[in-house]
């Protein structure tokens, strides 16, 4: 091989070294990372372990119910495409929020849900926070109980990451907080009389004690956005998305954990 051809060969081998990008950088290690319930009292810790007195389990058996249930006649029913949830959804929640390929939007699980409720069972969507869309997701994310987070953020999916990171870490609202100030910066320091958890979210939907219901990661991202006065995007908002996609990266590797309980 001649010296020049050998040059180059090795240019072109640096070049692709140089060219492949650094991972994104963590603020919080992935050996570090702590579960909500890590954060929570001995009492709710107990209620979310007693499978009968976990008040989500009325969720539960909601979304088992509707599961069965056909499209009003005109459509079948979830069970009739995907057999049993606990086995064909293994797995689904832990790589959502996600790139939908035919449509390019990025999508959380409930909007999986009402994309097959709408296109498949010809029936109206589920309204966000309705018991059967929480049940429904309930049902999908144990599915996939004990697995760890691993979503995708590379091709179309890293722009949406992006804005989910800078959405993390912008201040926002008449207190001037960002999430990363609370739970990268002083997650175990208590506000009033709990302490910060690192706000990951592999519990969701979860059952707050504060809304004695269960709820989406949505909605406790809303509840967020209202605590330091910040203006309030539209339900089912494209930025939701991206700050949720940029949680799951953030918590990559701990255990969805629903039926969870938190305060």
């Amino acid at each position: 091989m001649t010296a020049w051809r050998l040059a180059a060969l090795m240019c072109l081998a640096l070049h692709g070294a140089w060219a492949q990008p650094a991972p994104p950088a963590r603020a919080l290690p992935l050996s570090q990372l702590k579960s909500g319930l890590h954060f929570s009292g001995k009492d709710v810790q107990a209620l979310q372990a007693d499978a009968f007195a976990n008040p989500a389990q009325l969720w539960l058996s909601l979304g088992e119910t509707l599961w069965r249930q056909t499209g009003n006649g005109k459509g079948p029913s979830c069970f009739s495409c995907h057999g049993e949830a606990s086995q064909s959804m293994k797995g689904v929640a832990t790589r959502y929020p996600a790139i939908d390929a035919r449509s390019g939007h990025l999508m959380n699980v409930e909007d999986r849900i009402n994309q097959c409720t709408t296109q498949r069972q010809k029936k109206l969507p589920l309204e966000p926070e309705s018991d059967a869309m929480l049940g429904l997701t309930l049902l999908v994310s144990q599915a996939s109980q004990g697995q760890p987070l691993h979503v995708n953020i590379t091709g179309a999916a890293n722009q949406h990451w992006q804005k989910g990171a800078a959405l993390f870490n912008q201040r926002q609202g008449q207190l001037n907080l960002s999430c990363a100030q609370c739970h990268d910066q002083n997650f175990g320091q208590r506000l009033y009389v709990d302490p910060l958890s690192q706000g990951q979210p592999n519990g969701y939907p979860v059952y707050r004690l504060e809304w004695q219901k269960l709820g989406s990661l949505e909605r406790r991202l809303r509840s967020c956005y209202s605590g330091i006065r910040a203006e309030l995007p539209p339900w089912g908002a494209t930025e939701m998305r991206q700050l949720a996609l940029y949680l799951m990266w953030r918590g990559e590797g701990l255990p969805i954990e629903v039926p969870a309980v938190r305060k």
